[in-house]
């Protein structure tokens, strides 16, 4: 039904539309589409971004190996620094 519709039909319709609305309505509407159509388009970056930075830690994570802990235990000069010592060994 719609694929016989050419030039001619489109601007028809186009001015059909501008008569019962009026040019402000239509031009209030239009940039309220612009509007939307950046905001998606922001969103869409910022999320192909974040992603981005996603990958790159996950990658640098597995790159980091990981620091032993060096826990070398100096001799302890006294009972109470030895038990110290001891209890945080065990």
């Amino acid at each position: 039904m719609l694929n016989n519709i050419g030039l001619p039909g489109l601007l028809l319709i186009a001015i059909v539309v501008l008569v019962l609305f009026g040019r402000g309505k239509i031009s209030s509407l239009m940039g309220e589409v612009g509007k939307g159509i950046t905001a998606f388009k922001r969103g869409v970056s910022e999320g192909s971004k974040e992603d981005e930075n996603d990958k790159t830690a996950e990658a640098n994570k597995e790159l980091a190996a990981p620091s032993p802990r060096n826990e070398s235990v100096a001799p302890a000069s006294n009972t109470a620094e030895r038990e110290t010592v001891e209890s945080r060994n065990s």
